[in-house]
């Protein structure tokens, strides 16, 4: 069998809902397994991969003997997965010295027995910033020593058919190739090229949620519904792709009665953190998908989003069913990789596995190097502000 129709098989660890996996499927690749500790998570994934195997349970104690045992004799050509990231995590604390960086290690150790030709590693923004540069050179290290080139960047799913602002930090390496080719962009908000295409939109997300069966799956409406009747009367005055953060939004769309009583003077830069009963703009891809229905709101019903809009917008297919509570499929929904962005690297990695070598040279990236500070640049400018607040 020639590399142009090899089949390529893959593991993915810190599986979740199975996102990642959903979108390198659709690349074209194989997924063999899915692990995570998550019960619902891995019924989700067990559901929308019928043909891979699962395991449920704390990885540290996975072998690598029980996972040969789950995969039989097939060759693994690629791990992949997003080791927990909280301690990396530019929102809350923070904290470097988080016990559950260091179960980035269980992803080493599996590719270390393995030997797989690809990884892919994703992990929050906050791993580019400067108080992580330890932990990134001793990741980037741990991989070079087991023989993989190996590069990171900031990729943003919107540039590939998401309709979501979300930035996600990806490692790749590869162990048969000099050079590490992450995948083009393909979506812009002026296409120049006739391979280009439009960003996607909420709206496009929201256009049709049912499968070609015409069932709509994780979609109860009634359970979106805001049950605060002041919380209600709010909603139904802010217009569509709008918020309130600053003092100005709230004396602009709410009425004296319905004031959240905020001190806005003693306010840290006199704003909100986060923008309150923020409608999703139809016209633009959404922020950043969260893991519970409250950050946003629909953009012209006045309600919270349900699960499948929610998975819409971060690109899982509408025949992806969800398990689990309500509280439990928004937490799978809002961790996921965004399918698009796993099918786009997928592709990158079919693209390198075809235009492999045979003597390879490792070859350490630098973290100083202008593009790479570029890069750790560009981590931090999410999406673009509220238009309410200027």
């Amino acid at each position: 069998m020639t590399r142009q129709n090899q089949k390529l098989n893959f593991i993915d660890l810190f599986s979740g809902a199975g996102g990642l996996s959903c979108g390198l499927e659709m690349a074209g690749l194989n997924c063999l397994l899915g692990v995570d500790f998550n019960k619902d998570a891995i019924e989700t994934f067990k559901r929308n991969h019928p043909k891979s195997e699962a395991y449920c349970g704390d990885i540290t104690k996975l072998k690598s003997k029980e996972i040969k045992s789950l995969i039989g004799k097939n060759k693994v050509h690629l791990v992949a997965g997003g080791p927990p990231c909280q301690g990396f995590s530019t929102v809350g604390k923070g904290n470097p010295k988080d016990q559950r960086n260091q179960l980035f290690k269980q992803f080493v150790r599996v590719v270390k027995d393995f030997e797989p030709e690809y990884i892919i590693m994703e992990n929050v923004t906050g791993l580019m910033a400067k108080k992580n540069e330890a932990a990134l050179k001793s990741i980037i290290k741990l991989f070079n020593r087991l023989g993989y080139n190996i590069d990171v960047n900031i990729l943003s799913a919107h540039q590939y058919g998401v309709p979501e602002k979300r930035r996600r930090t990806i490692f790749l390496g590869s162990r048969i190739n000099n050079e590490i080719s992450f995948p083009m962009v393909t979506h812009f908000d002026q296409p120049q090229k006739k391979s280009h295409q439009y960003i996607k939109t909420v709206g496009d997300a929201l256009s049709n949620l049912s499968t070609k069966n015409g069932l709509t799956h994780n979609h109860d409406v009634q359970l979106a519904e805001i049950k605060s009747p002041v919380d209600k009367k709010r909603i139904q005055r802010i217009p569509e792709g709008k918020g309130i953060r600053y003092e100005k939004d709230e004396k602009q769309y709410l009425t004296r009665s319905l004031l959240l009583g905020i001190d806005w003077k003693n306010m840290p830069e006199s704003r909100l953190r986060q923008t309150k009963y923020q409608r999703l703009d139809s016209s633009k891809p959404s922020p950043t998908i969260m893991t519970h229905r409250h950050n946003y709101y629909h953009p012209k019903e006045n309600r919270f989003l349900t699960q499948r809009e929610a998975a819409s917008i971060q690109s899982f297919p509408n025949n992806f069913v969800f398990a689990g509570s309500v509280t439990s499929q928004w937490r799978q929904i809002g961790n996921a990789v965004p399918p698009l962005l796993g099918k786009a690297l997928g592709r990158s990695i079919k693209l390198m596995y075809k235009n492999s070598q045979k003597n390879v040279k490792i070859i350490p990236i630098d973290l100083l190097k202008k593009e790479m500070i570029e890069k750790r640049g560009n981590a931090f400018k999410y999406f673009e502000r509220q238009e309410s607040s200027h």
